[in-house]
């Protein structure tokens, strides 16, 4: 146990390495930037940017060198940030995620939820990709939108894209996500929102599953559905963008064949079909699933997965499991410390955002390698997630030895009650002032 601990400190350690060895492709001025000796190098500065919590930055840097009477100072830090480029945390995020991925399988599948969630950052009228000027009294604020696929198994983010919120394209940024990814088996979960056929086919021509709950109207409204309360209805639907008379008597049948115009994106059929060439069409088969949640509530999903080893029931269970993203979403908030920023500036705030989920994936690995064992007990118990990232911390920095992060986190726990469930609260929230941060 004490060696899994240590080795997933040294992956992130040895991912920092090799960035550090090639700082040069990630410094604004190459030859320039990172070459004379300094208190903050391009290693420390990264670090410290992976360590930092949600106290003022004056604060976080005596915390980090001990304080210590040769602290860097905070202008120090703002200057030597400012010559790294924005994706050298997000190559380090890719170049972690290769070193610790270790895939676990349901029925020979990787189990990848996809989602999106909205970051609030400080106000920036400049910025006009996340800006919104408010209305009805409202104040203005921005806007961030992170896209994410995790892992449901391993309990780890992915992938992950960020940008403003104004420019959000949650499906076309999946499509990217499905498309470099290195994963050969998997299956996809996603929420209402996601419903594409162009989705749907990216996933195909990967080699994935999907499974994506859909909305009453939307594409898959035209399709003649059974009007029973739950059905498991198989569609072998043909998509073309081609309108001729002939091609057009085929659409009557509404479960075999579909027009896309050429307005909709659709990756694998041509946007134009001149006329004397022949139709072309994309096959795309799979089942719409209704199956009941309460005895008033249903849901419809759709998917490819096989109809004897995934029936009914099974895909219940399995879109239950996407919750865990959502969990995710939450701990990396309001747990990691996502909301809480250290800076304005656009560029600085995605530098945040993936130190922010390297640390989230840092603390989960560690996490899920400690065993939790209370005999003679009512619940059974995980660990406290909020106290383990703290621990997490500090043992990133040197502070705490493997074994000792083993026993302290054994000892913070907190019951798991299955089925707790309380009502969504959405307050307005606004970005807290570099004036107002915890000490």
């Amino acid at each position: 146990m004490v060696d899994r601990i240590a080795n997933v400190k040294e992956k992130l350690d040895s991912s920092i390495e090799d960035l550090c060895k090639v700082s040069g492709m990630f410094s604004k001025r190459p030859g320039k930037d990172f070459t004379r000796s300094r208190k903050l190098p391009f290693r420390k500065v990264i670090s410290f940017m992976l360590a930092m919590e949600g106290g003022s930055l004056t604060n976080e840097m005596l915390k980090h060198f001990g304080c210590s009477i040769n602290t860097a100072s905070t202008s120090a830090f703002i200057q030597q940030r400012a010559k790294i480029d924005t994706n050298a945390l997000v190559s380090l995020f890719d170049l972690f995620v290769s070193k610790t991925d270790s895939p676990k399988l349901y029925k020979g599948l990787r189990l990848i939820a996809a989602d999106g969630s909205h970051i609030q950052i400080p106000t920036n009228p400049n910025h006009p990709a996340s800006y919104f000027p408010g209305s009805n009294g409202q104040a203005p604020y921005n806007l961030f939108h992170l896209n994410a696929m995790y892992d449901l198994l391993q309990h780890t983010y992915l992938d992950a894209s960020l940008c403003g919120a104004r420019e959000a394209h949650e499906r076309g940024t999946l499509c990217s996500m499905i498309d470099r990814s290195k994963i050969d088996n998997a299956l996809l979960i996603a929420d209402r929102g996601y419903e594409s056929f162009n989705l749907m086919a990216h996933a195909q021509e990967k080699g994935w599953c999907f499974l994506i709950r859909i909305r009453d109207t939307g594409i898959f409204s035209a399709l003649d559905l059974p009007e029973t309360e739950e059905f498991d209805l198989f569609v072998d639907l043909s998509l073309t963008r081609k309108q001729t008379n002939e091609v057009k008597s085929l659409f009557l049948d509404r479960n075999h064949y579909r027009f896309i115009p050429a307005s909709r994106t659709f990756d694998y059929l041509p946007k134009r079909n001149c006329k004397h060439e022949p139709a072309v069409f994309y096959k795309l088969p799979f089942r719409v699933v209704r199956f009941r949640i309460t005895d008033n509530t249903y849901e419809t999903v759709v998917t490819n997965l096989d109809v004897v080893e995934f029936p009914p029931d099974e895909l219940k269970k399995l879109y239950n499991m996407r919750w865990g993203i959502e969990t995710s979403f939450r701990e990396l908030k309001y747990t990691v410390g996502l909301l809480h920023f250290h800076a304005k500036k656009v560029e600085y705030i995605c530098q945040e955002v993936f130190a922010r989920l390297i640390m989230y994936n840092f603390s989960e690995l560690i996490t899920s390698h400690v065993v939790i064992s209370i005999v003679d007990s009512k619940y059974a118990y995980k660990a406290n997630f909020s106290v383990a990232v703290h621990i997490c911390r500090q043992f990133f920095l040197g502070n705490v030895s493997p074994p000792d992060v083993e026993a302290l986190i054994q000892r913070h726990v907190s019951p798991v009650r299955p089925g707790r469930s309380s009502p969504r609260n959405m307050p307005a929230k606004h970005a807290v002032s570099f004036m107002y941060r915890v000490a």
